[in-house]
C-alpha cells in the first residue's frame, strides 16, 4: 500500500515530462503483478494516462531471485536503462551504520535531523563530485 502510494505520487508529479518510466524495486517481480489493477480500482491512487511502465530489480537483489526473474527484470536487458545498478539506498547503509549507535539514544526528532544532515552531506558530496574521477 505504501509503495503504491509513493510510486503514484512520484509518477503524477513528473507526468508532464514523461511518457514512460523505469521502476526499480527489490521485489518488483511480485509487486508489479497487479499494480495497474490496484490503481484502477482505487479511489485515491492514479497514474498518468498512457504512461508506459517498465519494471526491473536492482542488480544486487536480482541474484537472490528465482532464475525466471533474471531475463524478465534484469537491468542488463532494459533498453535505455544504461549501466545502472538500481541500488542507491544500499550504498547509503555504510555511512548510516557509522552513526546508528550515536542516534540510538536520541529523541525521534533529533535522530531524524542527524540522518537528514548525513543524507544532505552525502548528496552534496555527490553533486560537487559529478564528473570527477573516484580516488
Amino acid at each position: 500500500m505504501n509503495i503504491d502510494y509513493a510510486v503514484c505520487g512520484v509518477l503524477n508529479l513528473l507526468h508532464q515530462d514523461l511518457d514512460k518510466s523505469l521502476l526499480i524495486y527489490d521485489v518488483i517481480c511480485e509487486w508489479s503483478v497487479n499494480f495497474r489493477k490496484r490503481v484502477n480500482t482505487s479511489s485515491t491512487l492514479s497514474i498518468p494516462a498512457g504512461l508506459g511502465l517498465t519494471y526491473a530489480v536492482g542488480k544486487f537483489h536480482l541474484g537472490a531471485h528465482i532464475p525466471d526473474c533474471f531475463h524478465k527484470f534484469s537491468l542488463n536487458f532494459m533498453k535505455g536503462a544504461g549501466q545502472i545498478e538500481g541500488e542507491i539506498i544500499e550504498t547509503l547503509w555504510e555511512p548510516l551504520n557509522k552513526v546508528k549507535a550515536m542516534t540510538r539514544a536520541m529523541s525521534k526528532a533529533h535522530r531524524a535531523e542527524i540522518i537528514d544532515a548525513l543524507m544532505n552531506d552525502s548528496n552534496w558530496k555527490k553533486t560537487i563530485g559529478i564528473g570527477m574521477p573516484d580516488f
